[in-house]
């Protein structure tokens, strides 16, 4: 076995040129046998991605999940091969030579974009431009937040993102950089690949954009670098890490650097080069070894640097076993509540039973989050500027400010989509539990992102209000009709829409032990009865839906309602028994997703064979699974209105005089 030393001795001789032209070569080659992907940004990018892998970043292959290391974000996802050819010379397990060879086939761990939870290391899914960025912006505040708690001992790393044109030029960009910049994230350091292309040519055929001048506006420190640079490069890292402010780094790079005819060309962003100009690119970086093929020497110094990982890592693991705060930080970092937050539910909602308590969801909202905050400091909230509307902020929750880390409530300003990607940088961190607000029909502006949430399978909770046309007077424009229909579309999303403040205390208490998957707290502006009629300690919502009223007489009818609709189907299925001596059965469903999961047998006990209508006040599309080819629907069939709630349901004839006629032509 070669000695550490001797593999140090030959490791010696190989410069970062060396190093940065293995990546090139992996890149081309893995991209050409694939026929498919983008060589171009990893070629540019690898003189700036060596130079940070070799002087700077602390990770340890060895141990991907090492709390304290350096987070290291590929935001233009489609350079992938840049983060796969790292990976392999670092000498992750999962990522051997084959891996690459099989660059995004079927089964294989290089997928056409990094994917977080698909092979090892990747901090994050990227992919759809922007997110990356925006992600990371909540990694940095997450570290910042982790080491206001437990100190720099234990908290002390820093996020790297690279970050293409198209990143920049995506919207959400905007919104993250302005978060970061106001919150002074100093440890957040973005690597801008200025190459000045895109897909269909030069950038300058779609933007003017002083890229330096936005960021500089919004608070960053910014440097200008020859991207080809190393000790250029080196010197910005340098200064960005001493810097009292996150830090762009714009380095002006040529795509496909290194290839003779077609570098600079937006025909190497997303094609292969072809053998020919492969060949002359190994001619003309100096690479004279075959496809896949990295001479020892490069490749032990590419694994010299995940030594030094290895050893910063153990370095850290002593500083936690003789630190007064590991069992704190551990509890923090494992993510597991404590009994207490379940006990605190279960408690609050034995009491409101008995008050029969009568408020909007969102307040039940509010109240469940007093509950679960006052139990533990996992959970970190916000809203997108809509704090007291959402009701997202509980007692002694201290707020976050620019270099005071301490609090637990983000101000994430008028930036939805920005919010949920940094709640997703959050929890991928890891030490909190996030949750954020904004009305439901802004879930457009968000959804990029909350598709990414439930793509990763993160515990991410969003806390949406005003649900319907039960909004009021600020109009269609606010109502959300055919937002219920995107959510519960979304896989591995649990969509919440409580009846009343029980459901909603279960719906909390779902959201928070569903580890693997985010879930959207649907909430009404209106206030709704509570409509159980006696205390369980069964959690109701968990089987996603369930018999609410049973008649005396066998079932001629099922109404089945979610949400504020809920109370209309009892007052309908009242109104049919008294007027009509029509037996129609309740159901409330406050999860279609976790009714799909439950067995056969208990789904028919639930919906019965007897005719169903359904009522909520949206579109329909889906409805139709639950109330068959005969069924029917009261509901909303196109947008909403100004006006007060109670008249918009009239107008609208979502009543329980309507759900009552619906049923009685289904049974007549």
């Amino acid at each position: 076995m070669t000695s550490l030393a001797a593999l140090k001795s030959v490791a010696a001789s190989v410069s970062e040129r060396d190093m940065a032209n293995a990546i090139r070569a992996l890149a081309m080659d893995s991209v050409q046998k694939a026929n498919s992907g983008h060589p171009g940004m990893p070629m540019g990018m690898a003189d700036v991605a060596t130079v940070l892998f070799s002087r700077f970043i602390n990770i340890d292959p060895t141990a991907p999940d090492w709390p304290d290391r350096d987070r290291f974000v590929l935001s233009a996802g489609h350079g992938s091969m840049l983060q796969y050819a790292l990976h392999y010379l670092l000498g992750y397990e999962d990522m051997p030579i084959e891996e690459l060879q099989r660059f995004r086939q079927l089964g294989s761990r290089t997928a056409g974009h990094p994917e977080h939870g698909h092979a090892l290391g990747i901090e994050t899914t990227t992919g759809p431009l922007g997110q990356g960025i925006s992600t990371a912006v909540g990694m940095a505040l997450a570290e910042r937040m982790l080491a206001a708690r437990h100190g720099a001992d234990l908290v002390d790393h820093y996020t790297y993102a690279i970050a293409g044109d198209g990143c920049l030029q995506e919207g959400i960009s905007h919104e993250a950089i302005d978060l970061a910049g106001h919150l002074k994230l100093s440890r957040l350091i973005v690597l801008w690949d200025d190459n000045a292309i895109s897909i269909d040519g030069p950038t300058s055929l779609s933007t003017s954009m002083d890229q330096p001048a936005r960021f500089k506006a919004a608070g960053w420190l910014v440097q200008l670098v020859d991207g080809h640079d190393m000790e250029a490069v080196a010197a910005a890292i340098e200064a960005a890490r001493q810097a009292d402010r996150p830090s762009l780094i714009a380095c002006r790079t040529v795509i496909g650097k290194g290839a003779p005819n077609l570098g600079g060309s937006e025909k190497t962003h997303g094609a292969p080069l072809g053998n020919a100009e492969i060949a002359a690119t190994r001619q003309n970086i100096g690479w004279a070894y075959a496809p896949f093929k990295v001479p020892d020497d490069i490749l032990s110094a590419w694994r010299e640097i995940a030594g030094r990982g290895q050893a910063a890592r153990r370095a850290w693991e002593q500083r936690l076993a003789a630190s007064p705060q590991r069992k704190a930080f551990e509890r923090a970092i494992g993510g597991k509540l404590p009994d207490a937050v379940f006990e605190a539910l279960g408690a609050f909602r034995k009491e409101h039973v008995e008050k029969a308590t009568k408020v909007a969801t969102r307040k039940a909202s509010e109240m469940a989050l007093a509950a679960i905050n006052g139990a533990t400091e996992l959970t970190v909230g916000g809203s997108a500027d809509l704090t007291h509307s959402n009701l997202t902020i509980t007692k002694d929750m201290d707020r976050i400010v620019p270099g005071d880390y301490a609090g637990r409530y983000v101000h994430y300003g008028i930036r939805e989509h920005g919010m949920a990607a940094a709640m997703n940088g959050i929890a991928l961190h890891g030490g909190f539990i996030p949750y954020g607000g904004t009305f439901l029909c802004f879930a457009d502006y968000a959804r990029g992102a909350m598709r990414l949430s439930a793509l990763m399978s993160q515990r991410v909770v969003y806390v949406m209000t005003h649900d319907s046309i039960g909004l009021g007077e600020d109009g269609p424009t606010h109502q959300p009709i055919e937002h219920l229909a995107m959510l519960r579309a979304t896989p591995n999303l649990n969509v919440f829409r409580p009846a009343d403040i029980i459901e909603t205390a279960e719906c909390w208490e779902l959201a928070l032990k569903s580890e693997r998957r985010p879930s959207v707290l649907v909430l009404s502006r209106q206030n709704l009865p509570m409509l159980r009629q006696a205390h369980s300690d069964e959690n109701r919502s968990s089987r996603g839906a369930y018999v609410l009223r049973e008649p005396s007489a066998h079932r001629a009818v099922t109404l089945i309602a979610t949400g504020s609709e809920v109370e209309i189907a009892v007052a309908a299925a009242e109104r049919l028994e008294r007027e009509h001596g029509i037996a129609a059965a309740v159901v409330s469903m406050p999860s279609w997703e976790l009714f799909e999961e439950q067995d056969a047998d208990y789904r028919k006990s639930v919906l019965g064979s007897a005719p169903r209508v359904a009522v909520e006040a949206a579109a329909r599309l889906g409805w139709d699974r639950w109330i068959g080819d005969t069924g029917a629907f009261v509901g909303m069939t196109g947008f909403g209105a100004s006006a007060p709630a109670p008249d918009l349901y009239k107008h609208f004839d979502i009543t329980p005089e309507a759900v009552a006629t619906a049923a009685m032509k289904l049974i007549i």
